[in-house]
């Protein structure tokens, strides 16, 4: 049987137990106030990573206060917001080639000579028994603080440290490995920006700036409810017209058991009806298109709350390919944007009446086919890529779960 004190899955030539240590004794703090008047950028410390703020916020340094005091993070440092409101804190190293500044509440620290900085890392970023330990720290309050010497006084099971560097290693190839195909994913999806704004006119325009090649004419001005209609049957669901939910990350989706309500529901379930949609409809959320929750059902038959709004492509005129990139440009949402009725912000929302009443201008049918297939050969080329990323994180889930105690 295997110990408790290592772990199932090793690199050859290692056999020593692991041994509990305290965090405090692997690692040495650095404590540098900095004036906001110093030449280094200011950063923040997120779960996405450490970011400059220069490169978040509009304008050099902007909202920075240049008498306001912080903590100075030197190259390859570790500093952490020390405050979250799940218990769940993501450690970020400084991998820029300056130091940069953070809030002076925000600890910086690096592992001394006894742990490798990266092993440190993956454990403190991952591990479930880090996560039980900061969810102690929650003493009241809707936050939880996680001071440095709490910090201090984690333990966890080490290697020695000829393990701990194999192990680093590995995953500093694994997370190389994940960085580069998130890079891939990001260029694809700018790129898919790039060609939405240059292949569909903009505002005032009769023509874009990118076409294929045969095609010059005018792009006709016609009224949105020319090639939408809406969709308003309602019936239970069932096996052939399942129960679905709506996302702004995956349009019409399969509900998952996290957000499964119908246990919520009194009496007879099998008669109450939701809103019916099929394949290729153009699906969006009144409430929350201002988020971009507008898209094509690419799932098929379904139910779905009558809060979302449905509408049927008229196919003479479009195919749902072309439509679904006209209407999910940013462009075209700003647009839409307008005609938002209500008084308080989250509420406000756009009706399927004002949507449809809105001017657009569409090419010959044969151009929409061939602006459609276009987008979709990439999106089917990004979601290709998507499940690429989404498989190397969860094997590094899995590789962390057996090569960690």
């Amino acid at each position: 049987m295997m110990s408790k004190k290592s772990p199932q899955l090793r690199f050859e030539g290692f056999t020593d137990d692991w041994v509990q240590r305290k965090l405090g004794d692997l690692v040495d703090s650095y404590n540098k106030i900095v004036s906001g008047k110093s030449n280094y950028p200011v950063a923040t410390s997120s779960r996405r990573g450490l970011f400059l703020q220069s490169d978040y916020f509009d304008g050099s340094r902007s909202g920075i206060d240049e008498n306001v005091d912080f903590h100075k993070v030197p190259e390859k440092y570790i500093t952490y917001r020390h405050m979250s409101d799940d218990s769940i804190f993501k450690f970020n190293q400084n991998d820029f080639d300056t130091p940069v500044l953070v809030s002076k509440e925000y600890p910086v620290f690096r592992s001394n000579q006894q742990a490798n900085q990266t092993f440190l890392l993956d454990h403190l970023n991952n591990s479930p028994e880090f996560l039980k330990f900061s969810t102690l720290q929650k003493l009241g309050g809707t936050r939880v603080r996680l001071y440095f010497k709490n910090l201090q006084a984690y333990k966890l099971m080490m290697p020695n440290i000829e393990e701990q560097n194999a192990i680093a290693s590995f995953f500093t190839t694994v997370d190389n490995l994940i960085a580069a195909n998130q890079r891939k994913l990001d260029l694809l999806k700018e790129q898919k920006k790039g060609y939405l704004q240059k292949m569909f006119p903009k505002n005032g325009e009769k023509v874009p700036e990118l076409r294929f090649a045969g095609f010059a004419d005018d792009w006709e001005e016609r009224k949105l409810q020319e090639v939408l209609r809406e969709r308003n049957n309602q019936q239970p669901q069932s096996m052939e017209y399942p129960l679905v939910s709506f996302t702004v990350e995956n349009g019409v989706t399969p509900k998952t058991d996290r957000y499964e309500r119908e246990q919520l529901v009194v009496g007879d379930k099998s008669s109450k009806k939701y809103k019916v949609t099929v394949l290729n409809d153009i699906v969006y959320n009144p409430a929350n298109l201002k988020f971009g929750a507008i898209s094509r059902n690419k799932y098929g038959n379904a139910v779905f709350s009558p809060i979302y709004i449905t509408f049927l492509v008229n196919n003479d005129v479009t195919t749902p390919e072309f439509i679904e990139m006209f209407v999910t440009r940013n462009d075209f949402i700003k647009r839409a944007l307008k005609y938002q009725q209500g008084t308080v912000y989250e509420r406000q929302s756009v009706s399927p009446t004002n949507l449809l009443a809105m001017n657009v201008y569409l090419p010959g049918k044969s151009e929409q086919e061939k602006i459609g297939s276009f987008f979709q050969q990439l999106d089917e080329t990004i979601a290709l890529h998507q499940r690429k990323l989404d498989l190397l994180k969860e094997q590094k889930k899995g590789f962390l779960q057996k090569m960690f105690v």
